[in-house]
């Protein structure tokens, strides 16, 4: 059979195995090699049904034309694409305006790949201002709470920095500054806080610990991770002292991929003011054509999140995000109220302005979080179940995540399964109310 018929499977193509590790001999046509993939990609779980995942999952078609109009161009190419790299400066600054920057200030900030590049950027920062500071003569450390995102952790393996952690206790799953005290020294380089995290969804003390670290007779940074809650506090809870209104937060990360609404992956790190920065961090490469100061880890980046999330800022606007926002909220207090009145479930953590909601069984004597997950997920919802870290280990959870693209349908759909997932879990026979057992004629 010709290849050319436009049958794709009935080429030949499409009736051997594919190779999988290592490079085939022989090329195919491009809409045979385009069906394969396809195909082995649309295994994988549907995105609308994540509630795992922080990361945005839909943007609107106008976005994703943008996005393929930038596929060829890489961030760091400054001299070659200038006006990506000036749409990249007013994206910063208006990131700067949205964390409360000081007037007197000039914030300064670059997009990273995903947060956990902004807080390894952050941390390198505060390392070098405390070594010019000379506050300390010891071993540099950070102090956060143990439930920190693991890349809190490389950066302290990867930079030397020894890693203060306030572990959680049940009940107890925010950091604030009655247990940071008694760990911040002359070698603290700084105080890490979570807007946000991704086990219980709740936010630190920013502010107590704010006031804690003015008394002391050495000067300590706060690094916020807002990576999951910096776009949406200053929504949903303007009122928040949590950002640059604070004089010991010195530096922010966001995840502009999650509620920036910006599709995967970019992050920013933000600083109060360039003078945080010490200028022998940045590198001021020439070889590409002109002069282009770079602050990263990474060096060649894709433009996409850049240039989407100057389209999101044009296109919605404050009153715009604070709409999406509040939607969001709406949609995961129903999602919470739902799982509430089931009766079976114990809501972890304090409910926040995050979208977020965890939850441990009552009584898990007859199944446990982690089978009811795997029910779940028959029905292709994917909800994650783990146990909070130490000293919180008994605790195990169920976790969701409500973003932009989950209605209030399907929090309805979503409460369904939940219920007969728990019956399955439990050995009962449940039937579907849109699908009895009977035959449709």
């Amino acid at each position: 059979m010709r290849d050319d018929l436009g049958l794709s499977y009935a080429q030949r193509y499409f009736t051997r195995g594919i190779p999988r590790d290592a490079l085939p001999a022989e090329p195919m046509p491009a809409q045979a090699a385009y069906q394969l993939v396809s195909d082995e990609l649309a295994l994988d779980g549907n995105p609308k049904q994540n509630l795992a995942s922080f990361v945005t999952t839909w943007m609107e078609p106008e976005a994703q034309r943008l996005a393929a109009d930038v596929l060829d161009k890489n961030l760091v190419d400054k001299d070659e694409y200038p006006r990506t790299e000036t749409i990249h400066r007013r994206v910063m600054a208006m990131l700067g305006g949205l964390l409360n920057a000081h007037p007197d200030e000039e914030p300064v900030g670059t997009a990273t790949v995903g947060s956990s590049e902004a807080i390894m950027l952050g941390l390198v920062a505060h390392r070098e201002s405390w070594r010019k500071r000379g506050d300390g003569t010891g071993r540099p450390n950070i102090v956060c709470s143990g439930l920190v995102h693991t890349c809190w952790e490389k950066a302290a393996r990867y930079f030397d920095l020894e890693l203060r952690q306030v572990a959680p206790e049940p009940g107890r799953y925010v950091l604030d500054a009655e247990r940071v005290k008694p760990l911040v020294d002359e070698n603290t380089v700084a105080v890490g806080a979570i807007l946000g995290n991704t086990f219980t969804g709740e936010a630190d003390d920013v502010a107590g610990i704010d006031a804690m670290l003015r008394e002391l007779p050495y000067d300590v940074p706060i690094h916020v991770d807002a990576a999951s809650g910096g776009f949406v506090a200053p929504f949903l809870v303007p009122d928040l002292a949590w950002d640059f209104r604070l004089a010991q937060v010195r530096s922010i990360n966001v995840s502009n991929h999650k509620f920036g609404l910006v599709y995967p992956g970019m992050g920013s790190v933000v600083f109060r003011d360039e003078s945080v920065v010490d200028p022998s961090l940045v590198f001021d490469i020439t070889y590409l054509g002109g002069s282009a100061p770079t602050y990263s880890l990474n060096f060649s980046q894709s433009s996409q999140g850049v240039v989407l999330q100057y389209y999101n800022f044009l296109r919605l606007g404050r009153e715009g995000y604070g709409s999406i926002m509040a939607a969001i909220d709406s949609n995961a207090k129903a999602l919470r109220a739902r799982l509430s009145d089931m009766g079976v479930f114990d809501m972890i953590g304090e409910e926040t302005f995050m979208p977020v909601i965890a939850v441990a069984l009552k009584d898990p004597s007859d199944t446990d979080v982690f089978t009811l997950s795997a029910r779940i997920r028959e029905a292709g919802w994917i909800v994650p179940a783990y146990k909070l870290p130490p000293n919180a280990t008994e605790v195990a959870v169920l976790r969701m995540v409500v973003r932009e693209s989950f209605s209030r349908d399907m929090v309805d759909l979503l409460g369904d399964d939940v219920e007969r997932a728990l019956g399955r879990a439990r050995g009962a026979d449940v039937e579907t109310p849109d699908n009895p057992h009977r035959p449709i004629c």
